[in-house]
């Protein structure tokens, strides 16, 4: 149902975007390689072990399930991971500084631990690369030197991440940021 929203928004279309959680200590569900999200049926979704390893061998994990597993490895309260390829977060991630600060928006308070819209929210951008595991190592540096405190991040020209302690919390991160990357769209459109 939230991978269909999400892919009903445009916020994953053709068949991008990526969607996990975790089941148990050791395993972790995630959607499948090249399946559209706007219509995602429990089928395309499988089972991998926390390194990423398929326990299904007819399946085929997301080409970014590193991404996943490295961020349920960093921090054993991260239940979901959610990845989305919408068109303000992508354009963005191309044309700002790292980090992306955001400050001022009453939406800001979606975030975990964020209690005002005076509160400066800051979203890393890292370059893309298309070794997962490299990224996967730039962002676990980035975490070890604090620079991850929003519960999000952009690659760039691809997309953004958010996570939280369930489902329910990574949906409202991701909405969340979505809005507020689309509020700094359009103010960068009157600038």
């Amino acid at each position: 149902n939230t991978c269909q929203t999400f892919g009903e928004r445009g916020w994953c279309r053709a068949t991008s975007g990526n969607f996990s959680c975790r089941v148990d200590k050791g395993n972790l569900l995630i959607t499948q390689s090249g399946c559209d999200k706007s219509s995602l049926q429990s089928r395309d979704l499988m089972l991998c072990d926390n390194e990423g390893n398929g326990l299904e061998t007819e399946c085929k994990p997301s080409a970014e399930t590193a991404l996943h597993c490295r961020l349920y490895q960093m921090d054993p309260s991260i239940g979901a991971v959610f990845h989305t390829h919408s068109v303000t977060a992508t354009a963005l991630s191309r044309i700002r500084q790292s980090p992306l600060i955001i400050k001022g928006y009453e939406m800001q308070k979606a975030l975990a631990g964020c209690d005002s819209h005076a509160s400066e929210i800051r979203v890393k951008i890292f370059e893309n690369d298309q070794d997962m595991v490299a990224l996967a190592n730039q962002i676990e540096t980035a975490w070890s030197d604090d620079e991850l405190v929003t519960p999000g991040f952009l690659i760039a020209g691809h997309g953004l991440y958010a996570w939280g302690t369930d489902i329910n919390q990574a949906r409202r991160h991701l909405e969340g940021l979505e809005f507020l990357l689309e509020c700094q769209w359009q103010e960068s459109l009157t600038n």
